[in-house]
């Protein structure tokens, strides 16, 4: 245990034999006033450090946050347990050793029956407080740690696809100051055709680079105007079909893909008049595909691969589905997933936060006014069984209120923490979850 539990066991042992001695002894000495703190020692540190060293034990090797109804079973049945030795212990060494109250057979023998089980019924209600409020510590470390861990994880993410989507000016502009540099020696007219088309083709690069995702019409008809220009460059040698089903036309694909996919099939295939390099653009059940015949160029210096990587790891960022490569001796194909939605296009409207803000705000009311009701049961019912043993031991009358309220008590942590409005709004979202994923799975 920490040294701060130390301590407050200390300060408890030291109130509860003040309030023995002053209201309880009659004989008013400092050896009754030794012997009530001795007493109350003996239960504080028993009692406070054998529950502490439980709990210890079940957070390292059974966490809340990983396995939350087993642990809760686990610690039902651990405190009962502990607490019946814990106490008949204590009540041994109290009344036979300490006060010599009672001889070993006459405390084993029942006559102690009643003093062993209001004890052992004070000893839970504490130990349930305790646990109860290791809970609730363990659950806001694993609240804070996995808030700490979805920013880190947010924010790499984005600097990754910022950094990805920032690849795509130069390498764009490279490739097309290229394409300019040739045509300017062999075409002075089309080069300057060709610098206004690139201008417009540039425009659309600074228009949808921030984007993370953008529709299938719009990818389409920015293709088309790139492959104008290539076919202002190759003429006869290249020739490109789209086939694209109208249906994929709202929905997405990473921005720019087809013209890097283009891009890389002029880059690494030869073309001639003679053998003319054919690319596709289709519809394969739920994907984009690019597809060329292979006619492979040798190449002077090994490709850096960015165009293509940057399709891959941008499409990891935003979803669970694969770029696809398809490779024979014959053609060489890159199957884009098409998705029905944006997963990562979620704004946050001022509204929501003031919902979100509101819904935490009650959230807390709850748990708070959940554990005043718990604290208010531990501190009140063991003052109703003191009273009606101290006043009257024929009729046990407190059971009464103790089962009523512990009822009451049991529905409210079950209504707070298991089975009222936030476990509905858990199902709730469970039940979107799948949804979702089926969706997703069925693109």
């Amino acid at each position: 245990m920490k040294r701060k539990s130390i301590i407050v066991l200390l300060w408890v042992a030291i109130g509860t034999a003040l309030f023995f001695f002053l209201f309880f002894t009659e004989d008013k000495t400092i050896d009754n006033f030794m012997l009530s703190f001795l007493i109350s020692s003996l239960y504080s540190f028993v009692l406070g450090i054998g529950n502490g060293v439980i709990n210890d034990y079940l957070n390292k090797k059974i966490p809340w946050s990983q396995a939350t109804t087993r642990r809760a079973i686990i610690s039902v049945v651990s405190i009962l347990i502990a607490n019946i030795i814990l106490v008949y212990v204590c009540n041994y060494i109290n009344f036979v050793i300490f006060q010599k109250a009672a001889t070993s057979e006459e405390f084993f023998s029942g006559k102690y029956n009643a003093t062993n089980w209001f004890m052992v019924n004070i000893a839970l209600l504490i130990s349930a407080f305790l646990h109860a409020r290791g809970f609730m510590e363990e659950l806001k470390k694993t609240s804070k740690k996995e808030v700490v861990e979805q920013k880190l994880i947010a924010k790499s993410a984005n600097a990754q696809f910022e950094t990805l989507k920032n690849q795509l000016d130069p390498h764009f502009l490279f490739n097309s100051l290229n394409v300019l540099s040739s045509l300017i020696d062999e075409n002075p007219k089309q080069a300057q055709k060709f610098t206004s088309s690139m201008s417009k083709i540039y425009r659309y690069v600074l228009e949808q680079k921030d984007k993370e995702l953008v529709t299938v019409e719009d990818e389409i008809e920015f293709a088309k105007t790139y492959c104008e220009l290539l076919k202002t460059r190759f003429e006869d040698s290249v020739d490109f079909v789209f086939d694209v089903r109208k249906e994929d036309y709202r929905k997405y694909v990473v921005p720019l893909s087809l013209q890097l996919l283009l891009e890389n099939c002029i880059k690494h295939n030869f073309a001639t008049s003679s053998k003319p390099l054919l690319i596709r653009i289709f519809s394969e059940n739920d994907d984009l595909c690019i597809e060329n015949n292979l006619q492979v160029r040798e190449q002077i210096k090994e490709s850096a691969g960015i165009g293509l990587a940057n399709i891959v790891q941008r499409y990891s960022l935003l979803t669970k589905r694969n770029v696809f490569i398809e490779k024979s001796e014959d053609y060489f194909k890159v199957k884009l997933p098409v998705l029905s939605d944006k997963p990562n296009d979620v704004s946050i409207k001022p509204e929501d936060h003031d919902k979100a803000y509101k819904k935490a705000q009650k959230r807390v009311k709850e748990i708070k006014g959940f554990y005043a009701n718990l604290t208010s049961y531990c501190i009140i019912i063991p003052f109703l069984i003191f009273i009606n043993l101290y006043t009257q031991n024929n009729y046990h009358w407190f059971w009464w209120p103790m089962l009523g309220w512990g009822v009451g008590v049991a529905s409210h942590a079950f209504q707070v923490f298991g089975v009222g409005e936030p476990w509905k709004e858990r199902k709730i979202q469970e039940i979107m979850n799948k949804q979702k994923n089926k969706d997703n799975g069925n693109f």
